[in-house]
């Protein structure tokens, strides 16, 4: 019995060490199989680049400036004095004209205050006829005349003085334009400072961009632009330039602000991005390269060019850019050869051939 027992022992510890085996060899193949399929870069092949040789070329002296457009004009209208707010007769995106009324305050006090000056003025004016009268007929001294006729006269301007009063109590647009902020109801108290209504001049526009100080002399007081809005391609406006900035802001840069009119309708919002185009009429030439083959950071631009069948690095300074243009001012020269095609795989010191 125990040799039967020894032998089915036997066999089932020989039936593991074979399927053990078996198991080993099957992941060694796997991985003998994994290690052939993995790439191995050769670093030594040659990538295949596209080139051009650089020589010196017209720069095209087209600029363009980003900014935004905004309203020619935009005010905060509060009232001139306190009181009850009866009434808003316009809501945000309500276009108005000047003199439009856009908010009544509470009158009524003062209505009745101007019913009041009518009846004292209607008593003294038939005191000043009746005074008037009997002065032809010395029956009264003249000085009551003149005290009645004074009296008089202190009554009309009290009652302009209540009609101005009244008047301001009717809240009117200063100019033409779009209600942009509703910024109270009806119930609330209206006092001086606090803003009302926001009412903004939209058919005439400002374009504001921010320029460099070295691309500052590009711009002069009643220059003519076209001006290019994102919202809208191949829309150009005219503008005229209205103010040039006399003080840098953070950026180090100076505004400059360029009067436009909106398109039909005010299609043109607050806010919205464009371009301003300039063209300079100059002959210059420089080096002038693909905006897209410039790598590295934009304050380290670097470029790659072919020198004795490699790629080399070089750092750049550029002059400007111009449309997807650079020109270049140092670190390149005429005959060298850049590198405009096949960056893929593209490193320092990298074996290269031209197609």
């Amino acid at each position: 019995m125990k040799t039967k027992s020894n032998i089915k022992k036997i066999a089932l510890y020989s039936a593991l060490i074979i399927m053990l085996f078996l198991v080993v060899m099957r992941l060694m193949n796997n991985k003998e199989t994994v290690q052939n399929r993995i790439y191995t870069y050769d670093k030594e092949q040659p990538i295949k680049v596209e080139s051009q040789v650089l020589k010196l070329v017209k720069i095209d002296n087209d600029f363009q400036y980003s900014g935004t457009f905004e309203p020619n004009r935009e005010s905060k209208i509060s009232s001139e004095v306190q009181g009850k707010i009866n009434s808003v007769l316009v809501d945000a995106g309500s276009l108005v004209q000047k003199g439009q009324t856009l908010v009544v305050l509470d009158n009524s006090l003062l209505k009745l205050q101007l019913q009041s000056i009518d009846v004292q003025l209607e008593g003294l004016e038939a005191d000043v006829k009746r005074y008037t009268l009997l002065a032809k007929e010395d029956a009264v001294q003249g000085i009551q005349l003149e005290k009645a006729q004074l009296g008089l006269n202190s009554a009309r301007v009290q009652r302009l003085t209540v009609l101005e009063q009244i008047n301001k109590t009717l809240i009117k647009a200063p100019f033409d334009g779009v209600v942009t902020a509703k910024l109270t109801e009806i119930g609330s108290f209206a006092a001086p400072g606090i803003p009302l209504i926001q009412l903004s001049e939209m058919s005439n526009l400002r374009f504001t961009i921010n320029v460099s100080e070295k691309d500052l002399p590009q711009f002069k007081q009643n220059q003519k632009n076209i001006i290019l809005v994102d919202a809208f391609p191949g829309k150009t406006l005219k503008g005229t330039t209205i103010m040039i900035g006399n003080k840098s802001n953070l950026g180090n840069s100076f505004p400059v602000q360029i009067a436009v009119q909106n398109i039909k309708g005010n299609a043109i919002k607050a806010g919205m991005f464009g371009q301003v185009r300039l063209q300079s009429q100059s002959d210059e030439k420089g080096i002038v390269i693909p905006a897209s083959v410039i790598t590295g950071t934009p304050d380290n631009p670097k470029v790659y060019v072919i020198k004795n069948g490699k790629a080399r690095l070089v750092e750049i300074t550029l002059l400007k850019r111009t449309k997807d243009k650079a020109v270049v001012s140092h670190g390149l020269k005429v005959g060298d050869v850049l590198i405009i095609k096949g960056f893929i795989n593209l490193f320092e010191g990298a074996n290269v051939i031209t197609l």
